[in-house]
């Protein structure tokens, strides 16, 4: 039987915590109902009996405590909410243990935001690491020896794995259900739970907003002129001439300012708007296209896919409201 200890973390958000619970008892459920052995023990575990949750909302009350459990099989890290910097502090111990766990032959899971603890431990150094799309600047900030994974919704890698942003927990745990269940049993999951098995991206979902939490300023000011010419043209040669910078230390700049290179940026601010376009207007996707300043129409839905995942007819389909309430008629 496989050992599944939930961590019970200092303002841990619960839906991250019952959500993963009620899955693997589920598939307990499931495989005695059809003459087979429960796999999992299913645990939650804290640093004290009882720890708010959701705000103070809640209480949840730990199975059993960090010192009381020596071993366990795999470790899932829920989403975590508030002040990050003070949320790691409060939760600070259970570090050790999750470092121990690891190094005893134990699996690491990250939800969401859980992402900040688990690089806590340095455990992903070096490695590949999925969060929530919206805490990606604040990730990289704090932890930039972790290769941030911005679009993907699961991260496998040495026994560490992590998930995409909110309820895209789920799909990690059915990854979790599948390996250890097999592929019947996650798909048997996928229908009584009504998740998506084969989504992997996260891209739909993202709203670019710039990245401006730096110090920067030449090249915030790059930034803004970016963004308020969306219709135009722009080259990096252009940018280095306007703001008298050599184009090398413009690009290095910007890649550091913004976890991004300048023509990364430029490509992100227009497919953004297109996407608002396309969402909100009844313009058809050529005139979305001359819009942002795109004259090449291959050019336009490769990199329109590459950052969203979807064509722009694929997105139109899903976010228009017009077309939804339409076809709902």
């Amino acid at each position: 039987m496989k050992h599944i200890s939930i961590l019970v973390p200092h303002t841990a958000v619960l839906g991250s915590i019952e959500g993963p619970r009620q899955v693997f008892t589920e598939v307990n459920k499931f495989l005695q109902s059809i003459g087979r052995p429960a796999l999992f023990k299913v645990q939650l575990v804290g640093l004290q009996d009882e720890t708010a949750a959701a705000g103070s909302i809640y209480t949840v009350h730990a199975d059993i405590l960090t010192k009381d459990l020596a071993k366990t099989d795999l470790v899932i890290i829920p989403a975590l909410d508030g002040d990050m910097q003070q949320t790691l502090e409060k939760n600070a111990s259970f570090i050790p243990w999750i470092i121990k766990q690891y190094n005893s032959g134990a699996e690491i899971a990250s939800l969401c935001i859980g992402a900040f603890l688990l690089a806590s431990t340095g455990l992903v150094n070096g490695r590949q690491c999925a969060t929530h799309w919206m805490a990606a600047a604040g990730f990289r900030k704090m932890f930039p020896e972790v290769l941030l994974v911005e679009d993907k919704i699961i991260t496998d890698e040495g026994g560490i794995y992590s998930s995409g942003g909110a309820f895209s927990y789920l799909n990690l745990i059915l990854y979790l259900v599948e390996k250890y269940a097999g592929r019947d049993i996650a798909v048997f999951m996928s229908k009584a739970f009504q998740i998506d098995i084969e989504r992997r991206s996260q891209s739909p979902f993202m709203v670019f907003n710039g990245q401006k939490g730096h110090e920067d300023v030449d090249i915030k000011k790059a930034q803004e002129f970016i963004e308020q010419n969306v219709g135009e043209k722009i080259t990096v040669d252009q940018l280095a001439s306007q703001f008298a910078i050599g184009r090398r230390n413009l690009e290095r700049r910007f890649k550091k300012a913004t976890a991004n290179t300048v023509v990364e940026y430029i490509q992100r601010v227009k497919i953004e708007a297109a996407k608002m376009s396309l969402e909100t207007s009844r313009e058809n996707v050529a005139e979305v296209m001359y819009g942002v300043g795109y004259t090449d129409t291959k050019a336009f839905r490769t990199t329109f896919k590459k950052i969203t995942g979807l064509s722009p007819v694929e997105y139109r389909a899903k976010y228009n409201r017009s077309r939804s309430v339409g076809a709902m008629a």
